[in-house]
């Protein structure tokens, strides 16, 4: 088969894209090279988003706040969240850290650090719209990929369609226009975003289902867990995790 330039253009692309090597990288080396690399999505705010051309937002200000305490940086990689659990089991990262919330299957394939926060999926809707799980009933909601939102949405009775969405701002643009009557998503990215979109005339609504939020790595690296847990516990007592809490919530979302 004949191969266009564009496509070796592609490959190589790819192929720089990714670090090469074909194993988790262990604690020693991670240590040695001074640098953690991590998958982040880019696109949940106020979590993981950009600002032009620079990656900020809660989680990847802790991750480095963590990473810093264990003598590390992080090269950070955006990637699409319903392709980082498959690139974490290939070993392309060290983990990644987008809000994953913890689910039995999810903990089949890849390992979960200890709960950085604590949340729940939440509807939210147009004022005249469907804000509890009854009023759902018939209706059309939109949620995003590959999420345990989608999972938990699933487990509502009556809910007309469930439409799927890349990211959360292809969601709550669809809501905006009327396409969809709802959109179920993380409770405090569905408040920064409605704080951001006041003129919207969306709300929120009543609570889904809560769940444990953790950072995932591969199962065979359970010397980089530990020594994350143990560096989380010390952004967290030291009082720097509630500024980063407080500067984006104006409250404390861990789960303690």
């Amino acid at each position: 088969m004949k191969i266009s330039h564009q496509l070796i253009a592609a490959i190589c692309s790819l192929a720089a894209f990714f670090p090469t090597w074909t194993h988790a990288r262990d604690w020693n080396t991670i240590k040695e090279s001074g640098t953690l690399i991590a998958a982040t999505e880019g696109a949940f705010f106020p979590f993981n988003y950009f600002e032009g051309p620079k990656l900020t937002g809660f989680e990847v200000e802790l991750a480095e706040a963590v990473a810093k305490e264990m003598g590390l940086k992080i090269e950070w990689k955006a990637l699409a969240f319903d392709a980082q659990v498959a690139s974490i089991r290939q070993d392309r990262f060290d983990f990644a850290i987008a809000s994953h919330g913890y689910t039995e299957d999810r903990a089949k394939a890849v390992d979960f650090a200890n709960p950085h926060y604590c949340t729940g999926g939440v509807i939210a809707a147009h004022t005249d719209g469907p804000l509890t799980v009854k009023a759902l009933q018939g209706k059309t909601v939109g949620v995003q990929v590959s999420t345990s939102y989608l999972d938990n949405a699933k487990k509502i009775p009556g809910i007309k369609e469930l439409k799927t969405y890349k990211a959360d701002p292809e969601a709550f643009s669809a809501l905006k226009a009327r396409k969809t009557d709802a959109w179920i998503s993380d409770k405090w990215l569905i408040k920064s975003t409605l704080e951001k979109n006041a003129d919207a005339g969306i709300v929120s609504g009543e609570q889904v289902f809560v769940e444990r939020v953790s950072m995932i790595l591969n199962k065979n690296n359970t010397d980089l867990k530990e020594q994350w847990n143990i560096a989380l516990v010390k952004v967290m007592s030291s009082g720097n995790y509630l500024k980063m809490s407080q500067k984006y919530f104006r409250t404390d979302i861990s789960c303690n």
